[in-house]
């Protein structure tokens, strides 16, 4: 296997957290465990993976995190001029206006992307609707609209995705096969070796085998950062699939 890239800083290299007013931290998103231990998160300068259950947080630290580098709520590209806020809601709950990212000094990506997976479908409707004669173009010139949903992901990082880029991606398994997603993962392996930086929202034990990957798990015991082969999500796969037939005696029977 060829060594990942060690000798470079990231774009993001941290999470920075600000005092939490007294009122708010039993409103969502901040009596979240996982807020506790927001200055743990310090980013791999190649691949950063948040996990856990549904509801533990995870998408809403990235959504926060997005806000803060001036992304829409649909995602896409970073617009000038947009920080700090969604277009129709606060996805986040507000989390963002807690939280800074320090960025490094020495290096500035090139481009910015922010892949979520229940908005590409409005995300390709937008595209549709540009001005831009060029917009398609960069996103493999057919319509996403004319793509599967697994196809569309895909078009999205082969064709947008550039070098020197900071990438975040919010599930982006949700509409790919296992197979599919080996796809990305080699597409993630390209782009991190030409000098991209990523930080992923995850269920899929497969794209968390990333090697060299930090991840941080989010749960009720706040966040934490673990190695792949410790984490629910492999031991519960691994496990499953190796006696399928004694957990579907347990929930089916």
């Amino acid at each position: 296997m060829r060594p990942r890239p060690e000798n470079r800083e990231g774009f993001i290299t941290r999470v920075t957290t600000q005092t939490v007013p007294d009122d708010a931290r039993s409103r969502f998103p901040m009596c979240l465990p996982m807020t506790a231990d927001l200055d743990k998160v310090v980013f791999h300068p190649a691949v950063t993976f948040f996990i856990g259950e549904n509801g533990s947080g995870k998408s809403t630290l990235l959504e926060a995190m997005a806000v803060r580098l001036g992304f829409e709520d649909t995602g896409g590209d970073a617009e000038v001029g947009n920080r700090n806020r969604f277009d129709h809601r606060e996805q986040d709950g507000g989390l963002h206006d807690f939280i800074q990212l320090d960025f490094s000094r020495t290096r500035r990506a090139g481009d910015r992307f922010f892949l979520r997976a229940e908005t590409v479908f409005d995300m390709a409707s937008k595209l549709e609707k540009s001005k831009d004669p060029g917009a398609l173009d960069r996103y493999g010139i057919r319509s996403l609209h004319t793509r599967s949903h697994g196809e569309a992901f895909l078009a999205i990082i082969q064709n947008r995705m550039r070098p020197e880029s900071l990438l975040l991606m919010d599930e982006p398994e949700a509409a790919l096969s296992p197979t599919r997603q080996l796809t990305l993962i080699k597409e993630i392996d390209w782009l991190v070796r030409a000098g991209c930086q990523f930080v992923i929202a995850t269920h899929s034990p497969i794209l968390m085998a990333y090697p060299d990957a930090v991840i941080y798990e989010l749960g009720a015991d706040g966040l934490r950062q673990v190695v792949y082969e410790e984490t629910e999500h492999y031991e519960l796969t691994k496990s499953f699939l190796n006696h399928p037939d004694a957990y579907l005696r347990h929930l089916v029977e």
